[in-house]
């Protein structure tokens, strides 16, 4: 993990157990697709499908466009594993921390509100503290 003082890292916590990860990780596409950025969802492979059936349905009467990473190279939210070369801000959905590229401008954690859940998003947390970055954390009610 190469930390690079340049990308800025956000941990999003939800607050309550009617938040979903997935749902956040739409509505924040959507305010960064709107603001011009390339973004890239990391996903277990089990979740791609799932996440890219409701990116088509949330956020409501929005348009998100789209698409799984190795499908639909051209889309500007793609959704998988390793980011592409050309996301600049990536929202990651898996328990592991991220090596950090020197390209991104922002990376974004959501953590998720199951108490056993979270642990993985501390270890993440200190892990992006030891290599140099400074995470700032976000309360979602």
């Amino acid at each position: 993990m190469a930390g690079d003082a340049q990308c800025k890292v956000d941990f999003y916590l939800l607050g309550s157990p009617r938040l979903s990860a997935e749902h956040l990780a739409c509505k924040l596409s959507m305010m960064a697709w709107e603001r011009g950025h390339r973004i890239h969802v990391v996903a277990a492979d089990d979740r791609v499908d799932a996440l890219d059936e409701l990116m088509w349905s949330y956020p409501e009467d929005r348009f998100l466009p789209h698409g799984p990473a190795g499908k639909d190279a051209a889309a500007p939210v793609r959704i998988g594993g390793e980011p592409p070369a050309d996301a600049d801000l990536v929202i990651n959905l898996t328990p592991e921390p991220l090596t950090v590229s020197a390209r991104w401008r922002r990376l974004l954690e959501i953590v998720p509100h199951d108490p056993a859940e979270r642990e993985a998003s501390r270890e993440k947390f200190r892990a992006y503290r030891a290599h140099g970055l400074a995470p700032d954390t976000h309360e979602m009610n």
